[in-house]
């Protein structure tokens, strides 16, 4: 896990998510195979790339993380030596036919520190939350990266049973998962 590291967990506020909070963050993946949904069924597909975050997409990601803080969702995260190496963020707005579920919008550890089980704190984080505020289920449209689908299926995800619009339109390739906030 993460002997001989200290970590640090904590919620964030709007007034602390800037640009240099992300200094010492490595978004970086390299991914090799992706899940692809071909007539009705799931596939694994070689679709090799390295996914990165360019300075847009940090201004863009700044300006999200802001707005849920400042809406009372959840933006939580986990420092080592005072550097951010992961966070999590959940939307404050219930939605579906059901009004069921809350949106975990970012999950991401820092290329650095994968592995050592800051993921798995940061969603149960994220699933305690959401079930604090009332749902019953989390939604993640998730990268379809065999990786990234083979954490969040170890954690009990499962395709969404009612698919978002507006996220399937944004991301046509990720996939569509629920997880359960019960206990």
């Amino acid at each position: 896990m993460t002997r001989g590291v200290k970590l640090c967990y904590r919620g964030l506020g709007a007034d602390e998510i800037c640009r240099e909070l992300f200094y010492g963050f490595v978004r970086r993946q390299v991914v090799t195979d992706c899940w692809r949904r071909e007539e009705g069924r799931w596939v694994i597909r070689e679709d090799g790339f390295v996914d990165d975050w360019a300075e847009e997409d940090y201004r863009e990601l700044i300006t999200s993380l802001k707005s849920t803080a400042a809406r009372s969702g959840l933006v939580y995260a986990c420092f080592c030596d005072g550097a951010l190496k992961g966070f999590v963020s959940v939307e404050p707005e219930r939605f579906g036919a059901r009004r069921e579920y809350l949106d975990l919008t970012n999950l991401h550890v820092s290329e650095d520190m994968r592995g050592r089980g800051i993921g798995t704190v940061l969603f149960r984080a994220a699933r305690q939350w959401a079930r604090r505020e009332g749902a019953s289920k989390l939604y993640l449209s998730a990268h379809s990266a065999v990786e990234t689908q083979a954490f969040y299926r170890a954690r009990g995800c499962v395709e969404a049973r009612e698919y978002s619009r507006e996220h399937v339109e944004r991301e046509p390739f990720d996939c569509q998962l629920e997880c359960s906030c019960e206990p």
